[in-house]
């Protein structure tokens, strides 16, 4: 297949200072939970970018110093010479394919704990920390200033030794230390780097051009600047914001913007559309000469177009549409534009550096595994048997493990007992906001059309005994799982008394469609984006919702995917009535009772129905079924009955999505990929003395 001449424009080449990007796709610095940490990795990830058609892919941050600690999460090193290996590897994963790397440098002040090299922190003046450590923060001297320019330097002139063709000087998100410089709540200095704009971008500018003098003959540099805060800070893109670019023009080779914070800037599908951004951003251009690439969750080739031609930005900047799909240029520039895996906008992927674990996507369920497991996002292993296969149930899990099936080339029967694919996808995606998770079953669905050697069946709920009678020599069992009524959970390990079982709906029930009136009693056990959405629905069709949960804020998982305070604030603003840290300890035929979870104190709450979140259970029927005449098996030519996803053990759809797919690799595998990966270990000398 040949690139539609619409997009062509995208593959243009860029010329960024001393280099050329050979065409409009960036992948921006972003986080991934591996870092230092873990750097084959991570350069294995970033590898495969590169040859999927990002004509740059860049690092996450870089602390550039021992004073901009961020022990407790896993981002990249760049303190010394010790760490240039892991940066070598990484600059030489993302050539091989002939993409430029770009090295994103950052101290980060008072975001910045210290745990592990236990310096004192700095900051432009004396300040509470942002994180909640007991310390403070010292306000920098003359001297520290001077010292913090030097660091920048020296790690710039270590990044050109590493091989990198972009440098980078980062000041967003409210993480660094040089916006911390340009924001008056941090800065309340009295000398020339505090107090106008001119003084308190001043640290900005000298970084920008002692950077340029050190590495500015060889490398391109970029700056990365939040020209936009969502609060009523005077850094706003028609205030500040514009004058920090105005003020810096045409002094780096590349403007990098986007809004702070990351909250803002990597908002979810939930709170904002593909190209958020543009209204904040597009002003960079008419104040510039030098290119601009932004981001907005980009996945649309015509939007990108529309972005390029229409002035806003030169580059397409992406973070998690790379992730959900490595190749997403290469599918552009190949034709295939509608075989894009596109990004969901769930967050997922920031899980993995708030946990500092590798990074991953409930789209791509080879990211972070690229080394570990030697997993490619379009390549498979080929078939390793004439193995017939049936995969029972077509939600997120057996939809991702016949797809993966089929690419390696057996023959795949895949059977839906609902009247549309899709499973729990199907019904969570008609909550309120949430209509791009559907994303999730429409690529497989797509793909699936495609093969020639898939067969799909809906309306199709099969037995034990016609399994056993079709005779397919691996069964997959993909049936999902089930919200329980009865209350068991994290915080009720035996239940909920219940005395009054039709007060209570389960969240299944909802999901259906299931109409509710009068007084909601929503209880959210689970921590994550149910029971709110539920929430946020019945409130929509005009309930009068109480979320009670035992926890001591709404969805606590969600600070994982950044939306934990947007959620919070959209059940206030619906007038959702909130009620933290309280369990519900029974539910009778006058309402519930729910206790505090600090004092055991109870109180009673009206309530017309209640939904309680709390945990699920597989759907395993069919497989304890199978398993129960498991010596038939080998007469009916059956070689292996396996369970998957939601019906092997419930979690997110990620979790799912990953689960059929490992079952895809699994088949005629001698290896046990659930347990089976490469590890970074590190020796030293002496280490066995």
């Amino acid at each position: 297949m040949t690139r539609d001449p619409r997009y062509d424009i995208l593959f243009e080449p860029v010329r960024i200072g001393p280099k050329t990007a050979p065409n409009r796709f960036y992948q921006v610095p972003h986080c991934t939970g591996m870092g230092f940490r873990w750097p084959r990795t991570v350069a294995e990830m970033r590898g495969v970018k590169a040859e999927g058609g990002w004509g740059v892919v860049c690092t996450e941050e870089c602390e550039i110093h021992p004073s901009s600690d961020l022990s407790g999460s896993a981002l990249y090193r760049l303190w010394d010479d010790s760490d240039l290996p892991a940066h070598e590897l990484m600059v030489r994963k993302v050539h091989e394919h002939g993409a430029l790397a770009g090295l994103q440098l950052v101290h980060n002040g008072i975001s910045a704990l210290n745990r592990l090299s236990r310096i004192p922190v700095l900051a432009p003046s004396a300040n509470a920390m942002i994180h909640h450590d007991p310390i403070q923060a010292r306000a920098m001297t003359k001297d520290d200033i001077r010292d913090l320019r030097r660091w920048y330097r020296e790690a710039a002139l270590r990044g050109r030794k590493a091989g990198y063709d972009i440098i980078y000087v980062y000041a967003g998100h409210e993480m660094t230390m040089l916006m911390h410089f340009l924001l008056p709540r941090y800065n309340q200095r009295t000398d020339e780097y505090g107090g106008s704009l001119e003084n308190r971008a001043r640290l900005l500018r000298e970084v920008l051009e002692e950077t340029k003098d050190a590495v500015g003959g060889d490398c391109a540099v970029a700056i990365r600047l939040a020209v936009h805060e969502m609060t009523d800070s005077p850094l706003s893109y028609d205030a500040e914001g514009r004058e920090v670019v105005e003020m810096l023009a045409d002094l780096p080779d590349l403007w990098d913007v986007n809004i702070a914070r990351w909250e803002d800037d990597s908002l979810t599908s939930r709170f904002g559309p593909e190209g958020a951004q543009e209204k904040f951003v597009s002003f960079v251009k008419q104040v510039t000469d030098k290119p601009v690439v932004g981001v907005g969750r980009f996945t649309s080739p015509d939007t990108m177009v529309s972005q390029v031609k229409r002035g806003v930005i030169d580059l397409i900047g992406s973070a998690r549409p790379s992730i959900a799909d490595p190749f997403l240029p290469r599918k552009i520039d190949d034709g295939r534009e509608d075989e894009i895996r596109e990004c969901i906008g769930c967050n997922i992927c920031t899980t993995g550096d708030h946990d500092a674990v590798p990074i991953r996507c409930t789209q791509n369920a080879t990211i972070g595994e690229e080394w570990r497991k030697g997993w490619h996002p379009e390549r498979v292993e080929p078939k390793g048997s004439e193995d017939t296969m049936l995969i029972v149930g077509g939600g997120p899990a057996g939809l991702e493990c016949a797809l993966v099936l089929a690419k390696r080339g057996y023959d795949v029967a895949l059977a839906e007992a609902g009247d549309a694919l899709g499973g729990r996808v199907l019904v969570e995606s008609r909550l309120p906001n949430l209509g791009e998770w559907m994303r999730v079953a429409d690529h497989r669905i797509y793909m699936l059309g495609q093969k020639p050697n898939v067969e799909t069946y809906t309306a199709s709920e099969l037995g034990v005994e016609e399994i056993l009678e079709f005779g397919f020599a691996r069964v997959v069992i993909a049936t999902g799982a089930a919200w329980r009524s009865d209350g068991f959970g994290r915080t009720n390990r035996l239940g909920i008394a219940i005395s009054d079982p039709a007060r209570v709906v389960s969240p299944d029930a909802i999901l259906k469609g299931r109409s509710l009136a009068g007084r909601v009693l929503v209880f959210d056990d689970d921590g994550y984006y149910m029971a709110n959405a539920i929430a946020e629905k019945l409130a929509a069709e005009g309930c009068r919702v109480v979320y009670v949960t035992p926890y001591p804020e709404v969805a606590p998982y969600t600070h994982g995917t950044l939306e934990q305070e947007k959620i919070q604030q959209r059940l206030l603003s619906l007038d959702i009535e909130v009620r933290c840290a309280r369990n519900l300890s029974a539910v009778d035929g006058e309402g519930c009772e729910i206790a505090c979870v600090y004092t055991g104190r109870t109180e009673r709450l009206d309530a017309d129905a209640v939904v309680p979140v709390t945990s699920r259970l597989p759907n395993d029927a069919l497989l304890e079924g199978l398993n129960a005449r498991r010596g038939e098996f080998a007469g009916r030519g059956i070689k292996s009955v396996t369970a998957i996803g939601d019906a092997l053990v419930p979690g997110s759809i990620a979790v799912a999505v990953y689960s059929g797919h490992q079952q895809a690799r699994q088949m005629d595998n001698p290896a046990n990929l659930m347990y089976t990966f490469k590890r970074e270990n590190y020796t030293w000398p002496g280490a066995r003395d």
